[in-house]
């Protein structure tokens, strides 16, 4: 969980997962979305992978990144359970009473 919130404590890496909510996109796309360099770029990528944010393929000559929404999901769910905020990862079932 840490790796996550390392991951999303950063604005672009936060933009790029927004970014990724839409589809697919490759590295040299995501990139042209900001001003910075593209070693910056990579570097914020090496931190979604390394939080499992996001895959990579490659494709040909390019890299192909995913959104990995269930892990983000798990994560923020994980955190507010850590605060017994009365989330639950499962609804609790009925019982039935005759």
């Amino acid at each position: 969980m840490s790796q996550v919130f390392r991951a999303l404590s950063d604005p672009t890496r936060r933009r790029v997962l927004q970014l990724l909510r839409k589809g697919p996109m490759s590295a040299g796309e995501l990139s042209s979305q900001f001003n910075v360099s593209k070693p910056t770029m990579s570097a914020h990528f090496s931190v979604l992978k390394a939080a499992d944010l996001v895959h990579a393929e490659k494709a040909g000559k390019s890299v192909i990144y995913h959104l990995k929404l269930s892990v983000l999901e798990d994560a923020l769910l994980g955190f507010v359970q850590s605060f017994d905020l009365g989330v639950n990862a499962k609804k609790p079932r009925k019982e039935i009473v005759r």
